[in-house]
């Protein structure tokens, strides 16, 4: 099975739970839409776990984005002394800023702005539309845009793909009050999909540092799994 999450936002202990809930095995394939850190207390500890494991991949967030930015400042500052911009950089993780290395400095930077196949495109925040709502070209798009983008916060944004959008960066609470997952259907009268293309986006962030409740998408069931603390 492949599975989506966004925001997990260092909930390492949530994140675990709801992997255990799913039942999630090495045969299956895990996509996280950014904003892996920040917020919770375990930012680095759950980073460790998902760069760490071959069948997880990771796209960039917003949060990614800014810590790479503050990193990159550190590097133009420094001359030799590159040792003293790592523990410049522990200091973005009060709780736990002693698990950060080179390592997973280098996992961060490596991070895609978007992952995209033939039935669906995977980004933080959103797209760039053009007049007509379709998607303009991914490889074209500033990565600003795409983890920070709030074009989907509006819940009639028509986008004309064949793919389906998956994003995660705005709490779907903001959106209808609940913490759940938000699959937009492509036709008005359709109640539940049975195909990814059957959606025109799928609305991933459950907000689980204010909620409490983590949620994840399955992309072979188009079904939604939640563990709350």
């Amino acid at each position: 099975m492949t599975y989506f999450i966004s925001d997990i936002h260092g909930e390492y202990d949530l994140f675990m739970r709801l992997m255990e809930k799913i039942k999630f095995s090495h045969s299956d394939k895990l996509i996280v839409l950014g904003d892996i850190i920040d917020k919770g207390a375990h930012s680095l500890r759950l980073a460790k776990a998902l760069f760490s494991a071959p069948n997880v991949y990771c796209i960039l967030g917003n949060h990614e984005y800014d810590f790479l930015r503050y990193y990159r400042v550190l590097m133009k500052e420094a001359t030799t002394d590159f040792d003293a911009v790592l523990q410049r950089l522990k200091t973005w993780f009060p709780c736990e800023g002693s698990l950060l290395d080179w390592d997973i400095l280098d996992a961060f930077d490596s991070l895609p702005a978007y992952l995209e196949t033939d039935d669906y495109i995977c980004v933080h925040a959103g797209v760039y539309l053009d007049e007509r709502k379709n998607i303009m070209p991914l490889k074209s798009t500033p990565v600003s845009n795409l983890v920070y983008n709030r074009v989907f916060k509006d819940t009639t944004t028509r986008v004309v793909s064949e793919k389906c959008v998956l994003y995660g960066h705005t709490p779907t609470n903001y959106i209808h009050g609940g913490y759940q997952i938000i699959k937009y259907p492509r036709k008005i009268q359709q109640f539940e999909g049975r195909n990814i293309k059957d959606y025109s986006r799928v609305h991933l962030d459950t907000g689980c540092y204010i909620t409490g409740v983590l949620g994840c998408f399955c992309l072979e069931k188009c079904k939604s799994f939640y563990f709350k603390k």
